[in-house]
């Protein structure tokens, strides 16, 4: 894939020359605006990060009676695992997919690059990262679920087994239930995987106890 078939996205570099590669995805309705704010928030920045805020492709979202905004894949219902779009799911993964790989190209080592995202992004860096044949530095899961959960014993890449994963949630999220969360975190763990978690007294949203946290969490993967 050449670059100008990769997503439309921000990019922004700490310094010049970056030994590292965050790919961060944004959530639904949103776009790759929507994080750059936490760059500056953030110690672990002045390690030279290369950030990479990818937009979403526009579609209409089932849920939201079919308006048209940025979704990495469509949401049929409230319970947003029930009934999944999975070609929706996949594609957003070939589409990540192809953005790790042209940093590799670039020259960044699979083992710099962290995929993170929010909500909809977040559950893309984790169908993503789980299944990705490079060994990456880390996944973070904000505010989030595990979706194709039944795929992934299957699917599940074994240089990733031992990837450090990140899930921060709000205990009072209305959108994505603090249940459907942890649930998805026990997966996870009886999978063998190695998951850090937190929780916050929040909706959906992040806080800045959770960007601490994830500031120290950045510290250590991309040490």
């Amino acid at each position: 894939m050449s670059p100008t078939d990769l997503l439309p996205k921000v990019e922004i570099e700490t310094m010049r020359d970056p030994v590292f590669t965050i790919i961060w995805l944004h959530g639904l309705g949103a776009d790759g605006n929507d994080f750059v704010p936490i760059i500056n928030e953030l110690a672990s920045s002045q390690k030279g990060i290369r950030f990479i805020f990818p937009h979403a492709p526009m579609r209409p979202v089932t849920v939201n009676n079919g308006y048209v905004m940025r979704a990495w894949y469509d949401i049929y219902g409230a319970k947003m695992d029930s009934s999944e779009d999975e070609a929706g799911i996949r594609d957003a993964q070939k589409a990540i997919d192809a953005l790790i790989n042209h940093e590799i190209q670039r020259g960044t080592a699979a083992h710099n690059i962290v995929l993170a995202g929010f909500s909809q992004g977040g559950a893309i860096a984790l169908q993503t990262g789980l299944r990705q044949k490079n060994r990456l530095a880390g996944i973070m899961a904000l505010s989030c679920y595990l979706p194709l959960a039944n795929y992934l014993a299957v699917e599940a890449h074994a240089n990733n087994t031992a990837v450090p994963i990140l899930m921060a949630h709000g205990a009072y999220d209305p959108i994505v239930p603090i249940s459907l969360a942890t649930a998805s975190r026990d997966n996870l763990l009886q999978t063998n995987y190695t998951v850090e978690w937190h929780e916050y007294p929040m909706e959906h949203t992040v806080c800045m106890q959770e960007i601490n946290d994830i500031d120290s969490w950045l510290q250590r993967v991309l040490s």
